[in-house]
């Protein structure tokens, strides 16, 4: 029975992961990152409901005075 030759393996399994790697890198320079991402400012917006207006206070049912 013929032995395996694992000789050449090494410089396989290497240049597959160089491949792997360049390839990689090419597919993620396609991509278009922001340079400087800055937070968006929101605008306050008015409040037109009454109940958003006003400080209301709730009552638990077993705090109630008996």
């Amino acid at each position: 029975m013929p032995q395996l030759d694992t000789s050449t393996w090494f410089i396989t399994i290497m240049s597959m992961l160089v491949t792997l790697f360049f390839m990689f890198q090419l597919k993620v320079s396609k991509y278009h990152f922001p340079e400087n991402p800055e937070p968006k400012l929101e605008a306050t917006s008015k409040s037109t409901a009454p109940w958003e207006e006003k400080w209301t206070k709730i009552y638990f049912p077993l705090s109630l005075p008996l």
